[in-house]
């Protein structure tokens, strides 16, 4: 059972309290510290949620590749672990972020941007040239 909290009071984090899915992972939204934007949305383990806080160096579980995937150690495109934050069911995280470059893999600054719109679809964002 959790303890009550109120606002203010701080008690140990422990990642067994958090509330993974069947494969072990919770979802993690990379939002910008500075400008509020939604850049992504990855999958973290334990381990991951654990590597993030003692690195600052926001670490990612890669479903495709089984493996962890610490932003930007192959595009140069890091995020600095700002604040981890944990909704109120505890099976989501957000996680605030200084961003170097892209977030998306396809290049552009966020991974949302595709507006749905009256129907139809509209890229919002251009792939970004690089730094």
């Amino acid at each position: 059972m959790m303890q009550k909290q109120t606002e203010g009071t701080a008690m140990d984090f422990d990642t067994s309290t958090l509330k993974f899915n069947e494969a072990g992972l919770i979802p993690a939204i990379a939002q910008d510290a500075t400008t509020g934007e939604v850049l992504m949305m990855a999958w973290m383990n334990a381990q991951a949620v654990t590597q993030t806080l003692e690195t600052g160096r926001v670490t990612y579980w890669s479903r495709s590749r089984q493996s962890f995937w610490i932003k930007g150690d192959t595009s140069g495109h890091v995020q600095e672990l700002v604040e981890l934050r944990i909704d109120c069911d505890r099976d989501c995280l957000l996680v605030k972020v200084h961003q170097t470059g892209a977030a998306c893999h396809t290049g552009r600054r966020s991974c949302f941007y595709t507006l749905v719109e009256n129907g139809a679809e509209r890229i919002t964002l251009d792939v970004m040239d690089d730094e």
